[in-house]
């Protein structure tokens, strides 16, 4: 017998039959598209594909997995609808489906629903929103470790207006490992990106790539070529070896700031230091050498976060799944030790700009 039979507040989905929704196609252009871009062959997709055949084959497949993907928009309707098709189908052993395939609605800032899978098939997410504040600022968190073939909106009595801007309208770009794509946050706005946008209300975009950011220079020349207004380095943990890190960091960093002499750039060590403290303490000081030497030759548009404070003093071991992969608990954590760091650095670029 399942669940749900047996609780019913585990149901999926939502009894949206009899609504009187009028559906629009999410990429209309009624509904502003954040951190992704439209992609013929994949729905969505994060770097364009005549850049990605400068990478691997994963790092293109990882690229259609929508993390840091959003859709914005304000609506004075009754009620908002959602109905998701994913691009494909699978489950993590590790991961909740709400976060690795599902969506997350913010309504007015707060977390309003999950849209979650109806039946057991997954093939298509449904959510639906009551919405008795009026005008509401709506912001729709694509899923971390799957894509999107169509997103539906359903508009009850109403219309749609654009979104608001941004605090900070340029994107802060993170780049990194399946910790920095999201692994493995319940759902896509516990992201440790989605904690830390939300508090400093900045864009973003995220470049994690699951078990595949290498520090490729192309990449580097990529992200170089993003106009942004911050750069968040954290690919410690996808470094095969230490002597990988040691031949990629800090050549990554200065194709960034040759091209972007103005940019704030934060450079984080793995946060599950205690896994491996030999490999970590090494790792720590190949990236902590990249911080000193541009700090010496007069940068100041550089932070050093030591990855080992990311998950606090207390209870650490309730910060992961499996040791590696952080839980929204350790997410969150890592945000509030993030974001005042990018705070500052954001506020020190304007003054800098200033100049």
């Amino acid at each position: 017998m399942r669940i749900e039979q047996i609780d019913p507040n585990f149901l999926a989905g939502s009894n949206l039959a009899g609504r009187d929704f009028v559906w629009k196609d999410a990429c209309n252009g009624e509904f502003e598209l954040r951190g992704v871009m439209k992609d013929e062959e994949s729905g969505f997709i994060r770097i364009p594909r005549d850049v990605l055949t400068h990478f691997s084959e994963y790092v293109g497949i990882l690229s259609t997995h929508t993390a840091g993907g959003r859709f914005r928009f304000r609506t004075n309707a009754s009620a908002i609808a959602f109905r998701a098709k994913p691009l494909h189908s699978g489950m993590m052993s590790h991961m909740p489906l709400t976060g690795s395939d599902g969506l997350d609605v913010y309504i007015n800032g707060k977390f309003a629903l999950c849209v979650r899978p109806v039946g057991t098939n997954c093939e298509w997410f449904e959510g639906m929103y009551q919405n008795n504040q009026g005008e509401a600022e709506v912001e729709i968190n694509m899923p971390l470790y799957n894509g999107i073939k169509t997103l539906l909106i359903g508009i009850e009595d109403g219309e749609v207006f654009p979104a608001r801007k941004y605090t900070v309208e340029q994107p802060v770009i993170y780049y990194g490992s399946s910790i920095t794509q999201g692994g493995c946050a319940s759902r896509p706005g516990n992201s440790y990106q989605g904690f830390v946008s939300r508090e400093l209300d900045t864009d973003h975009i995220n470049l994690g790539f699951s078990g595949n950011a290498k520090g490729e220079k192309e990449m580097a020349e990529y992200i170089a070529s993003i106009d942004s207004a911050a750069f968040v380095m954290d690919y410690d943990h996808n470094a095969p070896t230490s002597e990988h890190l040691q031949n990629t960091h800090e050549p990554f960093f200065k194709v960034i700031r040759e091209k972007k002499p103005l940019l704030p750039v934060i450079f984080i060590s793995r946060p599950n230091y205690e896994s491996n403290p030999k490999e970590s303490d090494i790792r720590r000081s190949i990236i902590y050498k990249t911080y000193e030497n541009a700090v010496n030759a007069g940068d100041r548009l550089v932070w050093f976060i030591d990855g080992e404070t990311l998950f606090g003093k207390e209870e650490r071991d309730g910060c992961t799944v499996d040791g590696a992969h952080p839980n929204d608990f350790g997410f969150y954590r890592m945000a509030k030790t993030i974001a005042p760091v990018l705070k500052e650095a954001l506020e020190r670029a304007a003054e800098e700009n200033k100049r």
